[in-house]
């Protein structure tokens, strides 16, 4: 089979101004860069009305290994095979981090035929959103350093100083340093550091602020340090939040990009999960579902990180609500989780499988039984991964049903991902923090002859406590 890149490179692309037409995007809200990105003006698609039934798919996975499990590849592909069987679809992305895509784990624009492309620009530079993101962030590292040279008038603390800088590179050698070397004209001598720019706090309030005006009032919030008395200096204190905001009023337009198979895509912000929320930025997701009956977008890392993360953060501050989700599950995963060594996890082993699927069980029921959303499971399939181990508690995969049942396997995965979903979410969720008291899943994990594994949100939630669920309304907890 070719390579990624050799895949991506023989795909002939649409251009991006015919990518937007089959979403109704005028050449006047277009920002081109290029011939096949684009930059979405937020102003049109705020001007945009609500399209009433929007879906709001939601990809997840297990507890990952560190080579990833394939929640972008599935998400690729279930929006392709969603289009190829009619439907009005966009796929909703984060940008790739060049640590992570120069580091063990790659590129994170999909693979195989399940890509977007340009591949190669997506997982560099692209439209160049990080490096906005990191000039915002160290604007504000210098206007502190700044203001402690001219003065102090804050009287800030130099020992209690939290904010670092960042850069998108994964540089051990930086991430403890010493700054304001060199004498009095350097400022004062003070422990300092980088983090990636992913990790910043910039980025996570980039993906979640939903206009520009609420992204200068969140960049104002962010606390730099303390004064002497312990008191937080924030950045508008330092007046940076204005001039945060300019430097971020270009990248905080959604990126416009295609699938091998054309079907749009924004791919847009990229806060590490484990750090952040992992996910998307909220004007895309939105605008997405403006455009489009089905958004299908991904949370990072597992259910029990990204997944929470998604709806009890992203969907709480902006009012989304996911109408169905996939948890992505891979055998090599599924024996790790069961005791097989890293090393090994590419040979047969049907007894650390069987152990493994516990993990699978806990993450069905994490999003089943205590957030209510009704999901799927999909097994991304290696060549590693042998036909026992496949049949042994897992039925067939999304891809492989696609392959050889071809539309009508399709529209059954259709049936109980989206048709079966509720229209629109009732508005409460539990309050999440352990498993509830409805029954999980106990018996084999098998689908119907040759599918795939579909799982129902259970009726009448509750936790163990007794307590309600709380509502997921305007973004507000009562």
């Amino acid at each position: 089979m070719p390579s990624d890149i050799e895949i991506a490179q023989a795909t002939q692309m649409d251009r991006i101004s015919s990518v937007a037409a089959t979403l109704g995007i005028p050449d006047e809200a277009l920002e081109p860069f290029g011939h096949y990105k684009a930059k979405v003006s937020n102003a049109y698609l705020d001007s945009l009305p609500e399209r009433p039934g929007a879906k709001l798919i939601l990809v997840t996975a297990i507890s990952p290994t560190p080579a990833g499990e394939g929640k972008t590849t599935t998400t690729v592909g279930l929006g392709d095979g969603l289009r190829r069987i009619g439907k009005d679809v966009m796929i909703c992305l984060r940008e790739p981090s060049l640590g992570p895509v120069f580091g063990m784990k790659g590129g994170a624009a999909g693979g195989g035929y399940a890509q977007v492309v340009p591949m190669e620009d997506i997982n560099l530079h692209f439209t160049g959103d990080f490096s906005a993101i990191g000039l915002a962030n160290n604007l504000l590292a210098a206007l502190l350093d700044n203001h402690i040279h001219h003065g102090n008038a804050l009287g800030i603390d130099v020992r209690r100083i939290t904010w670092k800088r960042v850069m998108d590179m994964n540089d051990r050698a930086l991430r403890d340093i010493v700054v304001s070397l060199g004498g009095p004209a350097n400022g004062y001598p003070r422990e300092d550091g980088f983090d990636i720019v992913v990790a910043s706090e910039v980025m996570a309030i980039f993906c979640l602020a939903t206009s520009l005006e609420d992204l200068k009032t969140r960049l104002g919030n962010i606390i730099v340090g303390y004064n002497r008395e312990k008191e937080p200096i924030r950045a508008r204190d330092l007046d940076a939040d204005g001039a945060m905001t300019v430097l971020l009023k270009d990248a905080f337009n959604p990126n416009l990009v295609q699938t091998l198979e054309h079907t749009p895509a924004f791919v847009h912000g990229g806060p590490f999960a484990n750090i952040a929320h992992g996910c998307n930025t909220v004007v895309a997701t939105r605008g997405a579902m403006k455009l489009a009956d089905y958004v299908v977008t991904e949370a990072g890392f597992g259910a029990d990180l990204g997944a929470e993360k998604f709806i009890d953060i992203k969907c709480r501050k902006s009012g989304l609500r996911p109408s169905a989700a996939v948890i992505v599950a891979t055998i090599r995963a599924l024996k790790y989780h069961g005791g097989a060594d890293l090393k090994t996890i590419t040979d047969e082993d049907l007894g650390a499988l069987e152990k493994g699927i516990v993990n699978l069980q806990r993450h069905i029921e994490n999003v089943r039984d205590v957030y209510g959303v009704n999901c799927v499971v999909s097994i991304n399939r290696f060549t590693s991964d042998t036909d026992a181990e496949i049949e042994r508690r897992t039925g067939r995969t999304i891809a492989e049903i696609f392959a050889s049942d071809g539309e009508a396997g399709f529209r059954r995965i259709e049936e109980d991902v989206i048709r079966g979903a509720p229209r629109e979410h009732d508005g409460n969720l539990p309050p999440g923090g352990g498993a509830a008291t409805t029954p999980g899943v106990r018996g084999a994990l098998v689908g119907d002859a040759g599918a795939y594994l579909g799982i129902r949100a259970a009726e009448g939630v509750r936790r163990p406590s007794g307590s309600p669920a709380r509502a997921l309304l305007g973004g507000r907890d009562p």
